[in-house]
């Protein structure tokens, strides 16, 4: 029989780096669960990914005992990670603080594929140039459906 789900949880975490310190231990604390179980569980499942800001959806069931599923890295972070860049424009519209090629776009699409609402590549290339030209960083280049 299936475990009765309490409710949900998003955090965002440090590949391997979890640890009970704020904000992952008070927000596992406050739903009850094992915070020190948790953290082992991600840092083994995380290994390879030292480091990258990883989101993770944490199932809490009414027994207090909880699943988690580990999300591919937002495309912002892999946008300015791209760029070499620290954080992106404060006005995105004016200032422009970086750039990057259709080519980069086009990994970080095929990185970030299965968790768009994107069923070709194309559409998954344009939500990330958006999200880069919302953050002040160019796309150079032209587009490859632009050719």
């Amino acid at each position: 029989m299936a475990k009765e789900i309490s409710g949900y949880l998003k955090l965002q975490i440090r590949g391997g780096q979890a640890n009970p310190s704020p904000p992952v231990g008070p927000a596992l604390g406050s739903k009850g669960l094992n915070i020190m179980d948790f953290c082992k569980q991600f840092n083994a499942r995380t290994q390879e990914k030292q480091g990258q800001v990883l989101p993770v959806l944490i199932t809490i069931y009414t027994d207090k005992t909880f699943d988690f599923v580990i999300k591919t890295p937002p495309a912002a972070v892999m946008v300015l990670e791209a760029s070499k860049k620290k954080k992106g424009s404060a006005e995105p519209n004016r200032n422009k603080v970086g750039s990057i090629t259709w080519d980069q776009v086009k990994t970080i699409a095929e990185t970030k594929m299965p968790d768009l609402n994107a069923f070709e590549v194309t559409s998954a290339m344009k939500m990330v140039a958006g999200t880069a030209r919302s953050m002040g960083i160019r796309v150079t280049g032209t587009a490859p459906w632009n050719n």
